[in-house]
């Protein structure tokens, strides 16, 4: 890959990712606002360079654990340089998020603040969740162990998921019931159904 090409995809990942958090915080204002205010999308960042050095191995492993270390007490958001994140993915707040080692997360995925997609073995294998594509996950929900979370689901604030959780569905409560809205339901009242869905 020539350097003009890669410099080329950055530059189209930064625009992404600085238009993604614009249609997904209504206090955004401009690029140049998201750039300099958005700590989950300076997390990301330090992520994809970090994530970068991980898969080279060897000395640059240690290097990337401790720019993410780095990168956690200056934006509160602990992001694991192994982890597996795709495009146009953002943190609102950031504040307290962690992500695991092991854990994958589809395109289009937003996060508030508080969420962690943590582990609950000790061994080392697939330990963490696996997020969908258009998944938003509620501020303080715990996604815990290797479950699989499909496309387009709605996590409540506070919530804890132990289980898969299905394509289309709304996750809420603790530990999380899953309901799927009906065809014709509006996403605004079926916060009124499920008022953890108020992030």
């Amino acid at each position: 890959m020539t350097l003009a090409l890669y410099a080329r995809r950055a530059r189209n990942r930064i625009v992404d990712d600085l238009d993604a958090a614009i249609a997904r915080d209504p206090a955004a204002t401009s690029r140049v606002d998201v750039a300099l205010n958005a700590p989950g999308l300076h997390a990301i960042w330090a992520y994809r360079f970090a994530h970068r050095l991980w898969l080279r191995g060897g000395w640059t492993k240690p290097v990337a654990r401790v720019v993410m270390t780095f990168v956690r007490s200056v934006t509160g958001v602990e992001i694991h340089p192994g982890a597996v994140i795709g495009h146009r993915f953002f943190i609102d707040h950031g504040m307290g998020v962690v992500i695991g080692e092991t854990a994958e997360v589809g395109d289009d995925v937003m996060l508030y603040h508080g969420v962690t997609l943590g582990g609950r073995s000790m061994q080392r294998v697939k330990r963490h969740p696996t997020v969908g594509s258009r998944v938003t996950i509620g501020a303080g929900a715990r996604i815990l162990g290797p479950v699989h979370i499909g496309d387009d689901v709605q996590i409540g604030a506070n919530s804890v998921v132990v289980k898969d959780i299905p394509a289309g569905a709304v996750a809420t409560g603790i530990p999380a019931t899953v309901r799927f809205p009906h065809g014709t339901e509006d996403p605004y009242e079926a916060m009124f159904k499920d008022p953890a869905l108020w992030i």
